[in-house]
């Protein structure tokens, strides 16, 4: 929960208001949960990013599991191989603004997620 919690103030810090923060520990918590279910080791980082005038935030999330055999299939709800309902990916992809996520078989998977905040101030 320490990540929930630096994620929280990161974003607060950033200007996001109540609503995007709770998407955002949603986020956190997701991809957590993934690192602890499906892989020995990993990281999380998250980071103040800006961008064409834009500031945000990014959350990261790196492993060195078994990488995932179909990403497509993984993006899908209600698909899961850890007996869960299968809405940690998709969900991720929902409540964030932009999201990209890379995997291998055998190396590990890497997600990356960002959520903008709008031009001009808070959302």
């Amino acid at each position: 929960y320490l990540a929930v919690s630096r994620g929280r103030e990161l974003a607060r810090n950033i200007g996001f208001n109540d609503i995007d923060r709770t998407r955002i520990e949603i986020v956190i918590l997701e991809l957590t949960r993934n690192i602890l279910v499906h892989a020995t080791q990993g990281t999380l980082v998250m980071r103040e990013v800006a961008r064409d005038g834009k500031r945000g935030i990014e959350v990261e999330a790196s492993d060195t599991g078994p990488g995932i055999a179909d990403v497509g299939l993984a993006l899908r709800d209600g698909y899961s191989t850890a007996h869960t309902l299968g809405a940690g990916l998709p969900g991720v992809q929902r409540l964030m603004d932009e999201f990209v996520i890379e995997s291998a078989l055998g190396v590990g998977t890497t997600v990356r997620a960002i959520r903008w905040l709008p031009h001009g101030g808070r959302r």
